[in-house]
């Protein structure tokens, strides 16, 4: 049975990678690529200008936003902000929604997977005409544009610098610094390049006034170095939110600074129509300012330099940088060659592999564009820029488009998982029916799968299916899969079909599902969380006030206290999304714009952890399971392991707030980071050797009864928690990375939610005595008090009385715990507040895996952690055979030297050892549903709404990191099961 159980937990895994791969597909569409490049050889018409520069300097600033150099920034006006960076008055344009930077394409939603280690970019691009035009390009700066445009850098003047790392941004800027200006002002180098790239990575937020004194020097420095034939182009890539984050869609992050500059020809003489100029208004800026699209720059910037424009380019030319004369002819001839390469590419799509993407729109597309070639002269550039832009606008909703079959495909596996998994939930309330409903189970499903996907296969052959609209894009893989999935789901719900009960939870579990169709849910997810725990205390509370003993009263009330202060305390940490704002405040920081931990934190953060693995002792006490593995790691190997994490980020603070106080604060930190993994990783390898919290002692007694033969009494310290402490302790050692990765603030929330579960757990084992005891008075008075005296005697635990079966209150406050532990760990569902410092804990640079690995447990592994603890559920304060016939003695009582069959108490040890394994299990299988119904709920919104992906890529990941966590567990779980069966002749003493 052991590993039989797997085998579900397997099944219903494949069922969610199964559901979110192909509603994923259907949801992120990326655009087929190109590799076209334009060439003047092959065509027929001008592919360019004459070139107003021989030579063009390209500065990126990081995070430049409009208003840092705009000549009248939002008020109030900030001195640390705004009137410094004063050299570029005015700018040029406001560029807004930064994408493809070279090419002048647009990325899709999925391309930002390519943050952690960008691929190279195989399309036509500026760089590339550059070097079809053997020109010399020179680089120096953030180590991207190595990645992306491997061999395209002169050898001898290309220097690049690590830029992920966010806790040095000066060495990046003083490389540039050293390595620019030789090649402006060294008559060795001069002339000796054609078009130099230098990036920059200020401002950098905490210094932003110095940062951007720098800067503004530097440009100084670099526009005295230009000579006539040398354009200058400087602009941000994107710009900031207050916190100094730039991963969200905000007009803060998405308005960057453009300025471009020439001691030379004269860019712009006279006023352009002023149709082909659109302005926007900064957020709180009195007046409106010129605002172009970011790709607008490589059209531009191409014709300037006399290159062709790169094949795959969709902006437009800026007017002012081409109208030169009082008819704007200049204009008129860079926008007749702008729009026949837009035109070209869309021919060359519309003949692709994906070319049936533009069937709705094609039509439209070619009457804008014969409207444009049959204009007349003085109409032509007007209808050549709605050519443009109805194509930009067009390709931009195009890529935005959905597969609505693989979405609908996706959501039906997944709601076929969640029934799936409802019915085997429900199949594990018997020990019985699990065992002659698992015999064949692998079999079912072996072969249910093989004929679903030969099913599949079948109506992918079927050409006029194929073809139909309906179908369009499916590859014969996704049929395949969604066949076996569908096939074998059907089959296996067919033999474990749910049934309905109503529970406390329920209404929790479908509120939180189905919320997320509602806006304002999405954006405050994090404080209805809360909520949603606290009412999950009612059912304990209800069953407290019914209890038969004060003691077991008392117990759940005090522990019920205790979660709901842990849950309280958790909520005060907070981190806003931008849609909080202003009725948001975040206190996960010291303040709104800081990034560094509260006083109050860093005052008490080392004294928090040492008291986490204390309070895992002490509740283990209560049970005498503190002993064995437990006695070594909680007090001897944990603790120091979460100092070491906590002293890291302690002296991350010191050390970016420059205080100096050691000279070496990096190596410091990274001793007591690797200190925190060696010992986490030394206890875990202790506890795999002796996974037993147990302290056996003997003790040689007197014969009785006029017998002269002496007896042997073996007493059994930690019996009643035998399942559950080794589990506690090895889930203690996994909490010791995660709290590494983690911050200050999050380092606190962690440690309270340990306080939540532990009370949880206490809590669950109190509710299930009240009503054992309950159920057992009902039914037999006088024997109740017999059990309930043996109890209260440490001889006994309540399961004797009803057996362990976990329900899904038991289940809800975990999942819950798990949530709120995520948000209150300082994240959100965005992509901004992704803490990307925890790349840098082990390592200085980006290591790979390690710097990924990091980024994922700081994000992650508060969720994974507490799904990780599930099957403590099944298993906590469960005493091996307390599960024994009707007829047999419970524990605790005592034995004569011949009372008792070895074989027939092996046989009952091994029955009650199946009932904890399917009580961990039950526990596993309740989790997956969960977070299965919060998936299913976030993709139907996002499918509806077509909104919200963050949430959905969310709830995606969320699930099959919780799948692996529970399989891990139950894994654990499994060789963590004590010896339960001391053999016959001995005396058994279960403390509790």
């Amino acid at each position: 049975m052991f590993f039989r159980t797997f085998r579900i937990i397997f099944y219903l895994a494949f069922l969610h990678i199964v559901g979110i791969y192909l509603f994923t597909r259907g949801f992120l569409l990326s655009r087929l690529s190109l590799s076209n490049t334009t060439s003047c050889s092959t065509s027929t018409s001008p592919c360019t200008l004459p070139p107003t520069h021989k030579r063009a300097v390209l500065l990126i600033i990081d995070s430049l936003r409009f208003d840092f150099v705009s000549p009248h920034p939002p008020e109030p006006h900030s001195p640390y902000h705004h009137n410094v960076l004063t050299l570029p008055h005015p700018p040029t344009a406001t560029l807004q929604r930064i994408k493809g930077l070279v090419t002048g394409s647009l990325p899709t939603f999925v391309d930002i997977g390519h943050n952690f280690g960008g691929a190279s970019i195989a399309e036509d691009s500026i760089i590339q005409q550059l070097q079809k035009a053997n020109k010399t390009i020179a680089f120096m700066g953030d180590d991207t544009w190595l990645t992306v445009f491997p061999n395209a850098f002169h050898p001898d003047m290309s220097h690049d610098f690590d830029s992920f790392n966010v806790e040095d941004l000066h060495t990046v800027d003083n490389g540039v610094i050293t390595n620019l200006f030789p090649l402006l002002t060294n008559s060795i180098h001069a002339h000796k390049w054609d078009f130099l790239i230098g990036h920059f990575l200020g401002p950098d937020h905490p210094t932003m006034l110095a940062k951007q004194q720098q800067m503004n020097d530097i440009l100084k420095r670099v526009v005295d170095a230009l000579d006539k034939d040398t354009l200058l182009i400087v602009l941000g890539d994107h710009g900031m939110d207050r916190k100094g984050d730039h991963g969200g869609d905000g007009d803060l992050e998405v308005s960057a600074g453009l300025w471009i500059y020439s001691k030379g020809p004269t860019l712009s003489s006279k006023n352009p129509p002023t149709s082909h100029l659109p302005h926007k208004t900064f957020p709180g800026e009195p007046s409106l300012h010129r605002s172009v699209q970011q790709i607008d720059l490589v059209p531009t910037l191409s014709l300037l330099l006399g290159l062709p424009i790169p094949f795959n380019n969709l902006g437009t030319v800026i007017p002012e940088l081409f109208w030169r004369d009082r008819t704007g002819s200049d204009y008129a001839n860079a926008l007749d060659i702008n729009v026949r390469q837009v035109h070209a590419y869309l021919d060359a799509y519309r003949n692709s592999a994906s070319g049936g993407e533009l069937d709705g729109v094609w039509s439209t597309l070619e009457s804008s564009w014969g409207q444009f070639d049959a204009s007349k002269p003085r109409d032509r550039p007007e209808a050549a820029v709605q050519f443009t832009r109805l194509a930009l606008e067009t390709c931009r909703s195009l890529w935005a488009r959905f597969n609505a079959t693989l979405m609908a495909g996706g959501l039906s596996v997944i709601a076929l998982s969640l029934f799936v998994g409802w019915g085997v939930y429900e199949r594990s309330r018997s020990l019985t029916g699990w065992d002659l409903w698992m015999e064949p189970l692998g079999q079912m499903i072996g072969s249910s799968t093989v004929v679903g996907a030969a099913l599949g296969a079948a109506v992918y052959a079927i050409t006029p299916l194929r073809n139909a609209q309906l179908f369009y894009g499916i590859s014969l893989f996704q049929f395949i899969l969604f066949g076996a999935s569908v096939l074998s789901g059907v089959r296996v719900l067919a033999s474990a079909p749910p049934k309905l009960r109503i529970s406390w939870s329920a209404p929790i579990l479908f509120l939180h599902s189905i919320a997320f169709l509602s806006n304002s849910y999405t954006f405050w997810e994090d404080r209805a969380v809360p909520f949603f725990l606290l009412f999950t205390l009612v059912p304990p509370i209800l069953t407290a006030l019914s209890a038969p003993t004060g003691h077991l009263r008392y117990r759940i009330l005090a522990f019920a206290a205790l979660f709901a202060v842990c849950v309280r305390l958790m909520a005060v940490s907070t981190i806003c999304r931008e849609e909080q704002h202003p009725w948001c405040s975040v206190t996960f920081f010291s303040g709104a714009g800081a990034t560094e931990p509260p006083i109050l934190v860093r005052l008490i953060l080392i004294p928090v952890a040492v008291l986490v693995p204390y309070g895992i002792r002490r509740v283990l006490a209560v049970s005498k399971s503190d002993k064995g593995i437990a006695s070594l790691l909680l007090p001897y190997v944990i603790p120091p392991a979460l100092v070491a994490g906590s002293g890291y980020w302690l002296l991350e603070w010191l050390d970016s707030s420059g205080s100096g106080i050691y000279p070496d604060m990096r190596r410091a930190r990274t001793t007591l980071a690797w200190t925190g993994i060696v010992a986490a990783l030394g206890g875990t390898a202790l506890w795999a050797l002796v996974p037993v919290a147990l302290h056996i002692s003997t003790e040689r007694l007197p014969g009785t009864n006029g017998s002269a033969q002496p007896k042997t009494e073996v007493r059994v310290l930690g019996f009643a928690n035998a399942f559950g402490a080794p589990f506690i302790v090895l889930w203690a050692l996994a909490l010791a990375p995660v709290w590494l990765a983690a911050q200050p603030s999050a380092q606190m929330t962690l440690a309270l939610a340990t306080g939540a579960l532990l009370a949880h757990l206490e809590i669950v084992d109190a509710a299930r005595d009240a009503r054992a005891l309950n159920a057992s008075f009902a039914a037999d008075p006088v024997g109740a008090l017999t059990r309930l005296q043996q109890q209260q005697e440490g001889n006994i635990s309540a399961e004797y009385l009803q057996g362990v079966t976990v329900t899904l209150d038991e289940i809800t406050p975990v999942v819950l715990l798990s949530q709120l532990a995520f948000f209150a760990s300082g994240h959100q569902a965005t992509l901004v507040s992704i803490q990307w410092k925890s790349a840098f804990v082990l390592t200085p640079t980006v290591t790979y895996p390690l710097s990924p690995l990091f980024v994922i447990l700081n994000a992650f592994g508060p969720t994974a952690l507490f799904a990780f603890a599930v099957p403590l559920l099944g298993i906590w304060n469960v005493a091996p055979l307390v599960m024994l016939s009707p007829t047999s003695p419970p524990p605790g009582s005592t034995s004569g030297s011949g009372s008792g069959s070895a074989p027939e108490e092996q046989l009952q040890s091994q029955s009650q050892a199946r009932v904890v394994v399917l009580a961990a299990v039950r526990a596993v299988i309740g989790t997956m549903e969960y977070f299965g119904s919060l998936l299913l709920g976030s993709a139907l919104s996002a499918a509806w709404l077509r909104l919200f992906a963050p949430r959905y890529m969310l709830g995606a990941v969320e699930l099959l990191l919780v799948d692996l966590a529970v399989l891990v567990g139950r894994i654990t779980n499994m060789f963590s099961l004590p010896p339960t069966g001391p053999g016959g002749g001995q005396k058994r003493k279960a403390e509790k």
